[in-house]
């Protein structure tokens, strides 16, 4: 079962999407700050990280930033979830190590595929 660590710290945006994982047969860690994020993602390496932007403490990109440069890390794929859709925003993540970018709110219909395209990219274990 692949593991994917959500990083959220609206509890409504976190419910639903663990939902969807969980109901996709994923196993779902969560983290509501950048900092918890860094620790679960050094603990649990898994196999995909969604990782909101906007965050308490250290934002999103800083942490995608911190967690993509540990070699220990690096392979895992970080995918921003965000509501900002700017394109300057997408650019940003993109440079601070995230592979991709999903926009809030989340289409339900379309989010297991894409995050199974994540998956199957990125499963290295």
């Amino acid at each position: 079962m692949s593991k994917i660590l959500v990083v959220e710290d609206n509890p409504v945006n976190m419910e639903l999407v663990r939902d969807l994982l969980e109901v996709n047969a994923y196993e779902v860690l969560e983290a509501t700050n950048g900092y918890a994020a860094i620790e679960i993602a050094s603990r649990e390496k898994p196999n995909l990280i969604l990782m909101d932007i906007q965050l308490p403490g250290i934002d999103g990109l800083e942490a995608a930033q911190i967690i993509s440069s540990d070699p220990e890390l690096e392979h895992i794929p970080i995918v921003a979830l965000t509501a900002f859709a700017m394109k300057t925003d997408e650019n940003n993540a993109k440079a601070s190590g995230c592979v991709g970018f999903i926009t809030k709110p989340i289409d339900t219909r379309e989010f297991p595929q894409i995050i199974k395209g994540y998956i199957s990219d990125g499963d290295r274990s």
